[in-house]
């Protein structure tokens, strides 16, 4: 942190490597940006990867953070950030979630994940204290407990992960968190069964599930109401994912790229203030950062992939992924469509479902699922459920329900990837 704070006062572009990258695709990475010095997590000095060969783009001007995308559907791209498009992010957070001296804010993010520019940065720009959550902390519920409770963290944005580890420990130990004031949700779905118990453990918290990609920063916000807090929330059509934040232009395209004025489906387009000029690689910014798609102004906008829903009262829901739409017996499926309606089931703690060959079918849907403690939660249940909400192209071929936790990336996310081979005896599996 001492390091990159170094570097946005001296006016230098910088790049965060996730961990976990191979290292050649890492120093293909430092070497597309133009590193000409690489540190490892203490600050040790690594060796910089050779420039000579590697054709590099100028980098955008008033480059500071240059973050990456995950990768999950293919290499990692090279996202940067201007100061200017920093500074309005912060602008908007800092009033937004009262950060000010004397408030501490919990990181639980890696610091080259996007939620950072929220837990780290604009919270220093104000300010207020950061709580650091380390790696081994972060996978721990009694440890984040303690944390929260020790700092008296005021403000908290977390993967659903998170809040589940910190609603079992609160429940073991008999305690709630009242110094929390703003409770944030973001990077995946919220879990029904973590939702309902959200209100007893955070009693003086206001609520938010927060919308937005690497490329663009936070898009949307939705504040849940008493009621949704208490379990009466998201629910199988997908998740609200809000209102657009200041400043945020967003539009919503059919398949015939046209745009859905009323209630109806798309996919959604956003432009907003804090978000990337386009990926370093010129190549790989075609058909993603365009101009407006119906040339109805001057702004810079991003194709999110997100497939959203719209209803009879103007709210936007999401329903899945354009790049997770795959063909089940010549059926079109959204994975992230099962695993929003394996989510709504009060017995599910987590959930995933992976897209696998099938030499008959083309794809079977395999599905992970935790249970909750207790519950005796089976496929057959579980198959009924889907069959409710789901066409039957859609209900998973399998599943896999366990009592531990999903494995999960780097970033906390459930690794969908290792859904479909996981070695014998890593969950206890109770049925298939």
């Amino acid at each position: 942190m001492a390091l990159i704070l170094a570097c946005l006062l001296d006016g230098r572009p910088f790049l965060l490597l996730p961990t976990g990258l191979p290292d050649a695709q890492s120093a293909d990475l430092a070497a597309q940006a133009g590193c000409r010095a690489v540190f490892d997590p203490e600050g040790e000095p690594l060796a910089a990867p050779p420039l000579d060969d590697v054709p590099t783009e100028p980098l955008p001007s008033g480059t500071t953070f240059m973050l990456t995308t995950s990768g999950s559907t293919g290499r990692p791209k090279v996202v940067p950030l201007s100061g200017d498009a920093v500074a309005a992010f912060a602008a908007w957070a800092g009033p937004a979630f009262g950060l000010c001296p004397g408030v501490g804010v919990l990181n639980y993010a890696p610091l080259n994940f996007d939620l950072c520019l929220f837990d780290i940065w604009s919270s220093l720009a104000y300010g207020a204290r950061v709580v650091l959550v380390g790696p081994k902390q972060a996978i721990r519920g009694s440890a984040l407990l303690d944390l929260v409770l020790e700092h008296e963290v005021s403000v908290v944005q977390a993967v659903p992960m998170a809040y589940r580890l910190l609603l079992d420990a609160a429940h073991e130990r008999g305690t709630v968190l009242r110094s929390v004031r703003h409770a944030v949700f973001t990077g995946d779905t919220m879990p029904e069964h973590t939702l309902s118990g959200m209100s007893a453990l955070l009693p003086e918290a206001r609520m938010y599930n927060v919308y937005g990609c690497t490329e663009t920063n936070d898009s949307f916000m939705h504040e849940y109401t008493a009621e949704e807090g208490a379990g009466g929330g998201d629910d199988p059509a997908g998740p609200s994912i809000g209102t657009p934040l200041p400043g945020v232009g967003a539009m919503v395209l059919d398949g015939r790229g046209e745009r859905v004025e009323g209630p109806g489906s798309g996919e959604l387009y956003v432009s907003t203030p804090f978000q990337s000029e386009g990926y370093l690689d010129p190549a790989r910014r075609e058909g993603v950062f365009t101009g407006h798609p119906l040339g109805s102004d001057e702004r810079r906008w991003y194709r999110t992939g997100d497939l959203v829903r719209r209803d009879a009262y103007g709210r936007l829901r999401l329903v899945g992924r354009a790049d997770h739409q795959v063909k089940v017996r010549g059926v079109a499926v959204n994975t992230a469509e099962v695993e929003r309606v394996l989510l709504a089931h009060p017995d599910v703690l987590e959930a995933g479902v992976a897209a696998l060959p099938d030499t008959v079918a083309g794809r079977r849907l395999a599905a992970g699922v935790r249970r909750a403690p207790g519950t005796g939660l089976n496929s057959l249940t579980l198959r009924a459920y889907c069959a409710q909400y789901l066409s039957r192209a859609a209900v998973p071929g399998s599943f896999r329900i366990t009592d531990d936790a999903l494995p999960t990336t780097s970033t906390g996310k459930i690794d969908r990837t290792a859904l479909g081979a996981t070695p014998a005896g890593a969950h206890k599996t109770v049925t298939t």
